[in-house]
């Protein structure tokens, strides 16, 4: 369906759908407490290794708070030309951290991270409606894979949460924590299994906030850091200076760039899988232009790439909330957020093994929707079987191993860095070479998505 028809078919469209605002805003609560850590982690590697004080740091945080809500919006709510109009998140991208890390660890520092940044993100804006058209590349047999693997290169965050998010805290992988995050998970499926459709769809907020009296209880929840800081802040453009624009930090970005436009159509494929909603290239070029200018933007309010968030993906599935207008009033709170740090600490309270017990099944759903698409696939007397397999092991090798890659050039390390651009590139590639070069790919998939 083209973005064009959207407005007019609320009534087909599961993602047009519009809820009672109390329950949406509930249901965008449930997408920002998902996402939360991982949106605050790149900020706070990067201004640790430019040097930055904790005020300095705290400002990079609010600043990618306040820029992903912005971005969320653009991409849900859409813009002529911009937005794919699906329950898509957006926030800062982890897959060129140590990209920026080096750049910013370099002579010019954060503003030629930030010029960096611009420069080539305005190259993927231009190129994001070409790069679009690979969308009829990416029969059943590609997309399940990648949302299969989607979902289970995330697992190793919620087993990093689940054990307490610190590798050098005291009580790192302890029975408390993973006892914390069961518990979380204990609730969710009894909710699911025994509650209301009401009930079902915010098990994951209820399970946080039931986990969080867990944590009380036995003295793992501590709000001492809320009212430290500014209450109210609004992020002051080019706090750290000027951009300046370095050809080798800009094409080193652009790599990355490229990575995040694979993600990003990933994402989209992914989502519009599990809300039932027709994905085409008019579609796709819309959500990638949204998530390049988001990019090219976001250095003005100090902050770095965006990007969709995979596990907010797993939230729709397990809710069965398709509808975009709730991840647009999660992006509203984002912003909150962004212009009120005192509710940004207040959410960063929340422990991180019941994050953890939520996002077992959270991310676990991803997969299990990546696993339906494959069941409709074809497997006799072709390479289909071959292709989900490798695709699948290319994508697990981060995962498992991920110093794999760390003899191979720059280059290669930061395409296959990520299992989900790896796993994209492999089944990609690998279906363009035993199906459409060998001609027994199915026609009619092509043609629907043409």
């Amino acid at each position: 369906m083209a973005l064009s028809q959207d407005k007019g078919a609320a009534s087909c469209c599961p993602e047009d759908e519009k809820l009672p605002l109390a329950k949406t805003f509930a249901y965008g609560l449930q997408h920002i407490l998902t996402m939360y850590g991982g949106i605050i982690a790149p900020p706070l590697i990067i201004g640790s290794a430019a040097g930055l004080d904790a005020a300095q740091i705290g400002l990079l945080v609010t600043a990618a708070l306040f820029v992903s809500g912005l971005a969320t919006l653009l991409q849900t709510l859409g813009a002529p030309g911009f937005g794919s109009r699906l329950p898509l998140v957006q926030g800062v991208s982890f897959a060129g951290v140590a990209t920026m890390v080096t750049i910013v660890t370099g002579d010019g520092g954060l503003p030629a991270v930030f010029g960096a940044v611009i420069a080539a993100s305005l190259i993927g804006l231009l190129i994001a409606p070409f790069f679009s058209q690979i969308i009829r590349y990416f029969p059943p047999v590609v997309t399940g894979t990648v949302v299969t693997v989607i979902g289970l290169s995330l697992m190793p965050v919620a087993v990093r949460w689940a054990m307490g998010g610190n590798a050098k805290a005291a009580d790192w992988g302890s029975t408390g924590n993973i006892g914390l995050a069961a518990f979380t998970l204990a609730v969710i499926l009894l909710l699911n299994k025994v509650g209301s459709p009401a009930l079902k769809r915010l098990s994951v907020l209820l399970a946080m906030a039931v986990g969080c009296v867990a944590a009380a209880w036995v003295g793992k929840l501590s709000f001492a850091a809320v009212g430290h800081g500014p209450w109210l802040a609004f992020p002051a453009p080019f706090a750290y200076g000027w951009p300046t624009f370095e050809l080798s930090a800009v094409l080193s970005m652009l790599l990355i760039v490229l990575v995040l436009l694979t993600e990003t159509t990933a994402g989209l494929m992914a989502v519009g899988e599990i809300v039932g909603s027709p994905v085409n290239a008019r579609r796709i070029a819309n959500g990638l232009r949204a998530d390049m200018l988001s990019s090219a933007l976001s250095p003005v309010f100090n902050s770095f790439p965006q990007s969709s968030f995979a596990q907010n993906i797993g939230l729709v599935a397990i809710t069965g909330v398709k509808s975009r207008f709730v991840v647009s009033a999660g992006g509203a709170i984002l912003v909150l957020l962004g212009l009120l740090p005192v509710l940004g600490r207040l959410v960063a309270c929340i422990p991180l093994p019941v994050l953890g017990g939520a996002g077992v099944v959270l991310f676990g759903s991803v997969a299990a929707s990546g696993i339906r698409t494959l069941a409709k696939v074809e497997y006799k007397d072709n390479m289909n079987l071959v292709v989900v397999a490798t695709a699948i092991a290319f994508g697990m090798i981060p995962i498992v191993m991920p110093t794999f890659y760390d003899q191979f050039p720059n280059w290669v390390r930061t395409l296959l860095h990520s299992g989900i651009s790896a796993s994209c590139l492999v089944a990609l590639l690998l279906n363009l070479l035993f199906n459409r070069i060998g001609g027994t790919e199915e026609k009619a998939a092509e043609e629907e998505l043409s």
